[in-house]
């Protein structure tokens, strides 16, 4: 194959690579936010003797 020739693919604009990256934020801040929440809860329903537990 030449190489001159090979598709380059989708090739996204500034505008779009800004909207991906703020997208890609809000996803993992949520996604942080569940796994404090769900830690959260499992510690709320174990209750606070959990915590003190001899090592």
């Amino acid at each position: 194959m030449d190489e001159r020739h090979q598709d380059q693919g989708i090739v996204l604009t500034e505008e779009q690579k800004r909207r991906r990256r703020a997208r890609s934020i809000a996803i993992a801040l949520s996604l942080g936010v569940l796994v404090v929440l769900f830690y959260l809860v499992t510690i709320v329903k174990l209750g606070p003797g959990v915590l003190n537990r001899p090592l």
